[in-house]
Parts: structure tokens; sequence; C-alpha cells
């Protein structure tokens, strides 16, 4: 059956390339001449002497007949052809001076002509030329003709030797002295730079490993979020090997044309292979780690197939010098990708998230880099900002210095750990909106309780255990509660918390994280009944849902048998199970933020005033609370 994956596989081929270029020129030229009609073979006297009209009335019985071209023209032609002569006489004649003998020697001598028809003229080009009519001329004209034809004979040749249009990737290669920085830029990540020296003592001592029966190339595949430098480590190590760098975007290999991306990649390759010893550099390549097979189009996998050979490397001499470097944003621990695949990379870097001591030292190098005065180093905390951090890449923590020197230049002041505090919201958050009709300070209530019950119950552990504020403050993440709206999270009002670096969480940790989503709405119903609850909680449910299935179907938590309930068609059972626990997880908020009512009708009032409570204004207020209830039970 014919397909067009077969069709894109024979033109590679280039004996079937000459074959279809010989049948398409053919094929234009018969149509040409097919185009063409038959000419009439008469030989033809061409000149402007009046003097042959004028005479016409006493030839009038040798005249077989009289046309006239083109009468409406600068230069009007008499056509007139004589009984037993072969010749047709062609006068042209100045267009003023056809109407006077049209007039004078035609209608007065009743001399019978018409007007020439189109086929006639097309069977007569020759009639319609003149004998001074240059060669160029005639060139230019048949190119007007057969312009179409032409074009598409060119197009047709373009395709067959170069693709079609948008079949290319775009590629930069950088010499090893137009790549900047070093490996001394990767702030902390020292596991990382090990796994590059390690990989770099392997390119120069290939020899080595070939004695071990390791000669295939070292390729290196680089995982891990977006932001935390892979980029910068390949040019790292090109810079240090002292070889060519060419970076491309995997996602331009393919083009939407079968067999684009196996095309560039070929390009690709043999560029790297005429620079001898250098570094092909592809990001964004998640998409071609996936398991291939998945799709019923075989020309699905084609460029991951061709991927798959250009890494095994040809055991001979070209491309010896070339090493793959491959960046991709996920790993095969958390998305399934192609064992083939996976089997080419000899190293695996896994790129990771800084920690708190890393990302304090890249803070404070993204502000060394500004002008002495720009920073208050006495009124800034790094310990403090890197804490509020947790979980954000390098590159977006020189997002919040960049965004933290705008609102400097901005408000004219120096960077302190307040600007870089407002800078992170700003990165992080977006802009807020401040509401100002009664229907939004209304909603703004809502808000408000509902805000500070996510406070109460993240801390309500706390209070329970009967710790004091002090020790409560200290452990609270919360960094600030905010009823401003913001566009960026579709949400009317939040609490800012820090994050935090550990991402094992135990039962207890979970059902506390379940049960502080549950404390806004839990405060709604508090205040305006089982009825009165709004969509805004719609996002906590849905968080909580997530977690709850977690923690129920996927890691049995709840279960002496530890298995993944959701591998198992009975989805019923496994949501009578979810249900159950969220009843249960909910009754609880609803019990404990009941002993929190005087305290969130108070707080709520000064939040409505202000807007935002920082965290030491909330615990502040708090510690006044408790003073009052002190000196009333005294």
């Amino acid at each position: 059956m014919f397909t067009l994956y077969k069709l894109q596989t024979a033109l590679r081929k280039t004996t079937v390339r000459a074959a279809l270029l010989v049948l398409t020129i053919s094929l234009a030229i018969l149509l040409g001449l097919r185009a063409e009609v038959p000419q009439d073979a008469s030989p033809i006297l061409r000149t402007q002497d009046i003097a042959q009209i004028t005479a016409l009335p006493a030839k009038r019985a040798q005249l077989d007949y009289l046309l006239i071209a083109a009468p409406q023209s600068d230069a009007p032609r008499y056509i007139f052809k004589l009984k037993d002569d072969a010749k047709l006489y062609v006068v042209k004649v100045p267009g003023t001076t056809h109407l006077s003998l049209e007039r004078e020697v035609l209608l007065r001598n009743n001399i019978p002509y018409a007007i020439a028809r189109d086929d006639y003229l097309a069977s007569h080009k020759a009639v319609m030329q003149d004998d001074e009519v240059s060669m160029l001329a005639r060139v230019a004209a048949f190119l007007v003709r057969h312009a179409v034809d032409i074009l598409l004979v060119g197009l047709v040749l373009f395709v067959l030797r170069n693709g079609l249009p948008g079949m290319g990737v775009s590629a930069t290669v950088l010499t090893p002295d137009q790549l900047g920085g070093s490996m001394d830029d990767l702030i902390g990540m020292e596991d990382i730079k090990q796994e590059v020296l390690h990989l770099e003592e392997m390119i120069r001592n290939r020899a080595l490993y070939k004695e071990h029966d390791i000669d295939k190339p070292f390729n290196v595949m680089l995982t891990g979020p977006a932001g935390t430098g892979k980029t910068k480590l390949a040019g790292y190590l090109a810079k240090r090997l002292d070889v060519p760098l060419i970076t491309a975007s995997a996602s331009a290999l393919e083009s939407g044309y079968i067999g684009g991306g196996s095309k560039a990649l070929h390009a690709l390759h043999k560029k790297a292979c005429a620079r001898g010893s250098c570094i092909i550099f592809l990001d964004e390549a998640q998409g071609l780690f996936m398991p291939r097979g998945r799709g019923e189009k075989k020309w699905e996998d084609d460029t991951a197939n061709t991927l798959l050979g250009l890494l095994d490397g040809v055991r001979s001499d070209k491309g010896a010098g070339v090493i793959w470097v491959v960046a991709s944003n996920f790993d095969d621990a958390s998305t399934r990708m192609d064992e083939a695949m996976l089997r080419r990379f000899s190293v695996k870097i896994n790129f990771r998230l800084p920690n708190k001591t890393e990302r304090r030292e890249l803070l404070r190098s993204f502000l060394m880099r500004k002008a002495d005065g720009c920073v208050d180093w006495k009124d800034l905390n790094l310990d403090h900002v890197s804490e509020i951090t947790a979980n954000l890449s390098p590159a977006v923590l020189q997002t919040v210095v960049e965004r933290a020197s705008m609102l400097s230049i901005q408000e004219k002041q120096v960077i302190n750990t307040d600007l870089m505090f407002r800078a992170f919201e700003r990165a992080t958050i977006g802009l807020t909106d401040r509401a100002t009709t009664a229907e939004k300070t209304r909603q703004r209530e809502r808000v408000a309780l509902h805000e500070l019950g996510h406070f109460f119950m993240q801390i309500d552990p706390w209070l329970r255990e009967g710790l004091p504020l002090a020790e409560v403050k200290e452990r609270s993440p919360m960094l600030k509660i905010s009823t401003e709206s913001v566009s960026k999270l579709n949400a009317l009002g939040y609490v800012l918390s820090a994050s935090d670096d550990v991402a094992l969480r135990t039962l207890e940790e979970l059902e506390r994280d379940v049960i502080q989503l549950y404390g806004g709405v839990a405060a709604e119903e508090l205040f305006y009944g089982p009825r009165g609850i709004s969509v805004g909680s719609q996002n906590d449910i849905e968080k909580a849902t997530s977690m709850l299935d977690l923690m129920v179907n996927k890691l049995s938590m709840y279960s002496r048998s530890k298995i993944d309930h959701s591998q198992f068609k009975d989805q019923e059972a496994d949501l009578g199970q979810v249900e159950a626990k969220a009843d249960e997880l909910y009754s609880y908020t609803l019990t404990a933020i009941a002993d929190y009512r005087d305290q969130i009708s108070e707080l709520k009032g000064v939040l409505m005033d202000q807007y935002v409570l920082s965290k030491d204004a909330i615990f502040a207020l708090l510690e006044q609370q408790q003073q009052a209830q002190l000196k009333k039970a005294a």
C-alpha cells in the first residue's frame, strides 16, 4: 500500500531523484508543446506602406480576405491575402491613419473586411511581430509565456536538493575563545563538578580506557529541572577540552515534514565531523527519550532512530572525536524513557535544585556583581532570604536579584532584606491588586477568614502541644497573610510560606498538610454555615484530594499491605477509603478551628484594614490576645 513514508524513503535515493527530475522536465516540455497552437506556414510580407491599402479597390476581384488586427491599438495591422498568391500581406499603420483608411477606402469602396479573431491570431502569431524584434525580446517573451513551468521545475529541483523549507535545523558553532565563564561559576554543586571533571579525564585518556575494551563514545546525558545550569556546563566542558561547541534545540529538529528530523541530525553530525573533535549539545531533548513504537505511524520514530545510530558511533575515524551532550528536564526516575536510548549514554549527570547553603552563596555571588553602594550588606540577612527561596533554581534566584535591582532603582533605595523579600514575591507570585469597591470588600472579608483558617490550622499542632508563641513563631514557615488578589495565581488572597528543602514527608506531616488545606473551607463553614461555603476552596480541595489519593491508594499508608491500589480496576473501593479518610480529617479540622473563632474574628478586622499582615505582625497580635486573656482570667 502506498504511503507518504514510502515516498519519502524513495526520495532519499539519488537514482529516484534523477528519474523524477527527468520526468518533471519532460512533462513540462510536453505541456509547453501541447499549449502551442499549430502555426500557418504561409510566408509573410510585412510593410508600413499605406499605398498597399489604397490600391485594394483596384485589386478587389483578386482579394481573398481582409482582416484588421488590434483596431483599437496604437498600431493596427491590415492583413489581406490575394487569390493565387501564397503570401500574407501585413500592413502596419498608425492608429490615427487607420480611421481615415477605414472610412475613405474600405467603406467608401464597399470592400468587405472583418476584425481578426483570437483563434486566427493564435495560429498566425507572426503577423503581430515586427521584423526588428530582437532575439532578447523573443527570449523574454518565451520566459513570460512559460513562467509557471519554469517556476515549478525550479521548485522541484530545490526540494530534491535541499528538502522542503523548514526541514533544516539552526545550529550555532562556538569556538573555545567565544565561550565565557568557568567551573567556578557553578556555586556549590560539588557533586556535579566532580562528575564533570571525571568526564573530562575520561575524554582526555581515551587510550587508557581502550585498554579496558571501552572504545565507545562518551556520550553525556544531563537531566534536572530547568534553570539549574545544564547549558552552561556544556559550554564549560567544551572550554576545558578546548574544542568547538555546536548547540541546537532538539525541539527544532521536528519540522512537521517526514524525515525532517533525521535530515537535520545528519546535517548536524556532518558539520561536527568536519571540525574533528567537538561537542554537539542538544537542548530540550526530552521528546527524543520517549519510548518508541507508541504511535501507529512508522515515521514518528525516525528522528529517535537516527539519533540512536549516531550516538552508537561508527567504528571508524569519521566522527570519532564527536561527543554528544544531550539535556533534558526529565530523567528516567520520574519519566519512562526508551531503554535503547538510555544505554547509549555512558555518563549521566543529574542536576538538582540548590540547598539552603548553596542558595545563600548564589545570592551573594549575584549581589557581589553590583556596583558599590547598591547593596546594604549590614541590613541584608542572606540566611533569611535563602530560607524563603527554597526549591528555586539558580536561574530563578538570579531573576529575584534582578527584580530587587529594578525595585531599588524605581524606589531610589539600596537593596536590603525587605527589598529582596518583595522581589521574591514579585518574581514568584506576580502583581497584586487591592479591592476598592463595596462588592470586593465583602469578598475580601470572606478571603480574610479563609486565609486565617489556613494559618491557624498550620500552627494548630504546636499550640495544642502547649508550646509558647515564640517557639511556634520560629517553627512556622508562614511569611505573610494577604487579602490582595493575584491575577497570576487566579486567587483573591494567599498565605505565603517558606518551602522546605526536604522532599520526604511522613504520614503525620502529610495529614497536617491536608488539615491545613481544609482550614480555609472549615473557616468559611464556621462563620457562614455549611451552605455558605464558596468556590474559593476549589484549589485547596483539589490538592487535598491528590494528597489523600497518594496516602491511601498509592502508598497504602493506612494498611498493613503496602501495595499500589491505583493499579487495580476496583476504583469504587479506593474512592470509599479516600472519602472516609477525608471525612475524618475534615471533621477534625472543623472541630479544631472552632477553638480559634475569637482570635480569627479579631485578626480579621486588622487584616481587612491593613490588607497584609507579616509574620511578625500576626504573632505580635496573637501575643496581645494571649496577654489580654491572662489578665481577664486573673
